[in-house]
């Protein structure tokens, strides 16, 4: 059972979501669905890998985020000739206050409270792996020193599926940190009609700050605290082994298609998502329905298809929604 201070709490996040919503509605037209999992993502602790084709708002929608939950913000643009250092930071030698001289540690971008990794794919395995005790850890190892980073941390990559050419896939390991792999897909013709009125005038719009840092991290608790069932638990973590082929119970369509399937990070992370998803529905618990909701964003990533699926044209969208 919630206490009453959390049932309050959830009261409390409830209306915030909803101040929320409309707030990034004066910038951001439609999307709702990417901006509550984006939101979940950051009150379950995880982070997102967005996939889209340019021009559908990617950045702008991390960057209004960013300002609306009242955090720091930065953007690193990924380029094949990105170093690790031009990410966590360098040592640069240079005189001392007391006359001396020495080196000192100038911090990289991703000292900050969300980032946004833009096209994260452009650049070399070496660079990307920059990024993942920042994602694991929340801290950064420089010359023998560790920093730890200011929390809420939250980080958003993004990937453009069209060019694929002068791209470095992104390793399983490192796939596997990003809680959510989100498809941005194109607006409705109402919607891109509400986006040229608004992008091709003097419309300029003022945000207030919803959410405080405290106030973040008073919500990731909170999703900490959230009851779940023992049945549910035990349902979730079934379902996640089926989509592994080595398990005498998957189903055949496991088996032809899958080399790899998904680890115990993807029964985490479909329990944390059903608790936030709970909450910010006003609910106290979660439930299956939950979990079959956030399956597809938490598993698109996590399963490793073989020759087969690519031969018989088998998405890996379809695989998950026969599981669940």
């Amino acid at each position: 059972m919630m206490e009453k201070n959390e049932i309050e709490l959830i009261e409390k996040l409830n209306n915030k979501y909803i101040d929320l919503l409309n707030e990034i509605s004066k910038v951001i037209v439609g999307q709702t669905e990417i901006i509550n999992q984006i939101l979940i993502s950051i009150l379950c602790k995880g982070h997102c890998l967005l996939i889209g084709v340019p021009g559908l708002g990617k950045t702008l929608i991390v960057k209004t985020l960013a300002e609306l939950l009242d955090l720091k913000f930065s953007r690193i643009q990924f380029t094949p000739d990105l170093m690790p250092s031009d990410i966590t930071g360098t040592e640069v030698f240079e005189s001392k206050n007391s006359g001396g001289k020495g080196f000192i540690f100038v911090k990289g971008p991703i000292f900050a409270n969300m980032i946004l990794a833009d096209e994260i794919n452009r650049t070399p395995p070496k660079t990307q792996s920059a990024l993942l005790e920042a994602m694991q850890e929340h801290r950064v190892t420089a010359a023998g020193t560790s920093y730890i980073l200011d929390e809420p941390f939250f980080v958003l990559a993004t990937q453009n599926p069209i060019e694929q050419e002068g791209t470095y896939p992104l390793p399983e390991a490192q796939l596997d940190r990003f809680m959510f792999n989100l498809w941005l897909d194109y607006p409705s013709n109402a919607e891109e009609v509400e986006i040229i009125k608004k992008t091709t005038s003097m419309y300029s719009p003022k945000l207030k700050v919803i959410f405080t840092k405290e106030e973040i991290i008073e919500f990731q608790d909170l999703v900490r605290k959230v009851p779940v069932a023992d049945e549910l638990a035990e349902y979730t973590v079934k379902q996640v082994s089926l989509t592994r082929p080595t398990n005498s119970t998957s189903p055949d369509i496991i088996k032809k298609y899958i080399n790899w399937g998904a680890g115990p990070r993807a029964s985490q992370y479909l329990i944390l998502a059903a608790k936030a998803a709970c909450i910010l529905d006003g609910r106290f618990s979660p439930s299956k329905e939950d979990i079959k909701k956030y399956s597809l964003p938490v598993l698109r990533h996590r399963l490793i298809t073989n020759f087969n699926a690519e031969a018989d044209n088998v998405k890996v969208e379809d695989i998950i929604k026969s599981i669940f």
